[in-house]
């Protein structure tokens, strides 16, 4: 029975990584906000699920907007760093990354969070979405959105939307199936995983005799011979290096005969079956967890205090990779993620009107599909970049947030207006974190204009959000124009009037960073990196190897060069083959490498 309706001109329910966002910027820009969460925890895949080895929009260039400010304030609070992983830069606590969303939350009087709830019912007034109904209470608003992990309030309201596979036939996508066939009835969206996180208990055992860590018990539906040869390509330190957090701990996602877990996910989507299938995939885990520590040994065992319920090893939560998909205004295809021919980004998003720009968001992450034991082939839109493999850099519309028919109404999570392919590349966390702030944006700009969001020009949300205050947002991908850039806003609003000019390159024609004073590498950065001395090797196109020289207690040790820095980029390509160089950087021992924050010749 509802006991209290509260009124508010922004709504967020799901407190996932999207909803998260857009409630931040919905009430920063001034909106009466109010977000209901289901778990205690904000940030969703970021916190919540423990995927905090997030992938995407690492370089220096699109590090803008909340997720810029959200590695800021980690580097500032994790202790030890926060490039301590193979898959990432960016490894935390998860707990790290909930208390910077909470505290981002409490320094706002306007927004108000609710936690432990979820919706029931959605109230609607013709074709608008006027309110939502929670176990005990209300909530209506001017402006409704869903950051639901799986586009609940999507099904609630009867707004229509997308589940699964489209065929080639639908958009023409390269990488869509001729016809639907046995494996895309098996996984009709790709697999989640209930992610774990391991400990290292040390030595003990080895010097002792006495095993370190508990026993991890199997689940009641153990099968080794479904992890068998799951970390076979790699051995077991680089298997364990993947994920690595700080103080010891491991983030078990492990897609390669690992705790992906698709089985029935269709039950996803269904009231009834939804928590079979998510005790399902935590027993998934907790019997790959069993497998790793039968197979290394007690001195790994489930990580204590790590999540703020019990059993604290696992997540609050599964990672979802894939949600409902709303029906919107326009569809992100695998069209528009993929390079341009002879380029090294896709083309920035055209929908409404012929050379008018939607971006809203970036992304740079590659396409990248699980399905547990299946090899499914996509288009390729990786690049090496930096000295490491990374994404070429894709928009997301507006309209893609926007319910073909419905008001009152955004998404702001995985369950934008994507194609199945598409989506692939579109889940990534720091996307879902920018379309968050773009949609939280634009409904507050709907309040303070008293229009729907598909009356909303969305010249003025691209402004507010180039020109934030707080956390000012690219929308533009340029991969030598870092936000402390003095003409950072001109280039972004002169390809945005001007999509036709958008270089392929991805790089605008304005001098390298190191050329102006702004540049974000200052005497004071120097002083928290590393000086090291050594020989540059050029093994391959952007694949670089260096021996160290100096200081003496690295002489000799072989590192990966990598930069997140444009101008570095351009440095290395240049640099010649055996040469001397000095240069300052970060060591991360577990992937073997050094990051470059600076680079002098000699």
């Amino acid at each position: 029975m509802v006991n209290q309706t509260y009124t508010a001109d922004v709504l967020v329910v799901g407190g996932g990584t999207g909803g998260t966002a857009a409630a931040i910027q919905a009430a920063r820009r001034g909106a009466k906000t109010i977000l209901v969460s289901e778990f205690p925890w904000l940030g969703g895949m970021l916190t919540s699920a423990g995927v905090s080895a997030p992938d995407g929009n690492e370089l220096e260039a699109f590090q803008t907007g909340l997720w810029g400010a959200f590695l800021q304030e980690l580097r500032q609070r994790q202790p030890g760093g926060i490039d301590n992983s193979w898959v990432s830069f960016f490894s935390y606590a998860p707990r790290i990354g909930a208390e910077i969303f909470a505290d981002w939350v409490q320094e706002l009087p306007n927004l108000h969070w609710i936690s432990g709830q979820v919706p029931i019912n959605v109230f609607r007034q013709g074709d608008s979405i006027t309110g939502v109904r929670f176990a005990d209470f209300a909530v209506t608003a001017k402006i409704i959105l869903d950051g639901t992990e799986l586009g609940d309030l999507l099904a609630l309201a009867e707004i229509p939307y997308r589940w699964g596979w489209e065929l080639q036939s639908e958009w023409g996508e390269p990488s869509a199936p001729v016809a639907f066939n046995s494996f895309t009835k098996r996984y009709p969206v790709q697999a989640p995983t209930y992610v774990v996180i391991m400990q290292d208990f040390g030595e003990a055992m080895s010097t002792t005799g006495v095993a370190a860590a508990p026993e991890i018990p199997p689940a009641p539906n153990y099968n080794p011979s479904q992890f068998t040869g799951a970390w076979d390509g790699y051995g077991t330190e680089t298997f364990l290096n993947y994920g690595r957090l700080p103080g010891g701990l491991f983030m078990i996602n492990w897609p390669i005969c690992g705790n992906d877990y698709g089985q029935g996910v269709e039950r996803l989507i269904s009231d009834v079956s939804r928590g079979e299938f998510i005790q399902e995939s935590r027993w998934h885990s907790q019997n790959f967890a069993h497998f790793i520590q039968k197979q290394l040994g007690r001195r790994y065992g489930l990580a204590k205090k790590v999540f703020p319920h019990t059993p604290t090893a696992f997540a609050l939560h599964p990672y979802y990779r894939e949600s409902r998909r709303l029906v919107g205004l326009t569809t992100v295809r695998e069209q528009d993620i993929l390079p341009i021919a002879g380029g090294k980004v896709a083309s920035i998003y055209e929908a409404f009107a012929l050379g008018v720009c939607e971006a809203i968001a970036i992304g740079n992450y590659a396409n990248d599909h699980h399905y547990p034991g299946v090899q499914f082939p996509l288009q390729p839109k990786s690049i090496r970049w930096g000295g490491r493999w990374t994404g070429t850099p894709f928009t997301i519309p507006y309209s893609c947030l926007i319910p073909a028919t419905t008001d009152g109404f955004l998404v702001c999570e995985k369950n934008i207006s994507v194609s199945h392919i598409a989506n692939g590349a579109t889940r990534l966390q720091p996307v879902v974190m920018g379309i968050g702030q773009a949609a939280g944006m634009a409904a507050a700009i709907c309040v303070e204009l008293n229009c729907q969001p598909r009356d909303l020009p969305v010249k003025a949300l691209q402004t507010a959000l180039l020109q934030d205050n707080r956390s000012k947002a690219a929308i533009i991908p340029l991969f030598n124009l870092p936000p402390n850039h003095s003409d950072w806003l001109d280039w972004q609003l002169y390809y945005l009037n001007n999509p036709q000019a958008y270089p392929v390159s991805g790089n605008c024609p304005c001098p390298s960073a190191n050329e102006y004073p702004d540049s974000a590498f200052g005497k004071g950065l120097i002083r928290e990196n590393n000086c090291f001395k050594g020989i540059f090797y050029r093994l391959s196109q952007q694949e670089y190897r260096f021996t160290v020289t100096a200081p003496a207690a690295y002489q000799g040790q072989n590192w990966q060069l990598v930069t997140l820095r444009s101008h570095i980029d351009e440095q290395l390509r240049a640099y010649p083959h055996e040469q001397l160089v000095t240069l300052w950087g970060r060591q991360n021992h577990f992937a073997n490498w050094l990051l470059v924050e600076h680079l002098n010749e000699g």
